[in-house]
């Protein structure tokens, strides 16, 4: 059986996010799908806990409100690839891991956390090319920092596309109870 390590809910905060529509562009999705994303509310179930396995797994159930769009994502923190067909972004290919700060090699990535005494979580995904027909990745950080008084929920992402095409943006949520 696994041990839960903590449950919880968060809702992208638009005002302190940075824009996703040039990456979803450069991810292959189309306009409309882009426009429903940037006019609604994200919403992140989280669900952390450590397997049979007593390797540590990060469970989020993504909703689009309104939209009603969702995908899930199951990231087990062992740095194996896996592979996935997902709703949103097609064939791609991911892994995640936990580190320390020291361990980021990007300064974008690895600035402005304030709370690393657990380290931080990298998820990488890429997309199958061979399948997916376009090529790209996003290197992700997540965390936890003080924004305005405030502990958030964020995401440091640095995302290349299928042209070189590098971007930069910061994601952050609002804590909005337990699961």
């Amino acid at each position: 059986m696994y041990k839960f390590i903590s449950k919880s809910q968060h809702a992208q905060n638009k005002s302190l996010s940075d824009s996703t529509e040039e990456i979803l562009r450069l991810q292959g999705i189309g306009w409309l799908k882009r426009k429903i994303i940037a006019n609604g509310t994200l919403y992140l179930s989280i669900k952390h806990y450590k397997g049979d396995d007593h390797i540590e797994h990060i469970d989020i159930d993504q909703t689009l409100s309104p939209g009603g769009m969702g995908s899930r994502e199951e990231r087990i923190l062992d740095w194996s690839e896996r592979n996935k067909d997902d709703s949103l972004f097609g064939a791609v290919v991911g892994r995640s891991r936990r580190l320390t700060v020291e361990e980021i090699d990007d300064d974008y990535l690895k600035t402005g956390w304030d709370f690393t005494e657990h380290g931080l979580i990298q998820s990488y995904v890429s997309s199958d090319t061979p399948k997916s027909g376009t090529s790209w990745t996003a290197n992700q950080i997540w965390g936890v920092e003080e924004i305005d008084g405030v502990r958030r929920y964020v995401r440091h992402v640095f995302f290349t596309g299928p042209q070189g095409e590098e971007i930069r943006g910061r994601l952050v949520y609002d804590y909005t109870g337990p699961l």
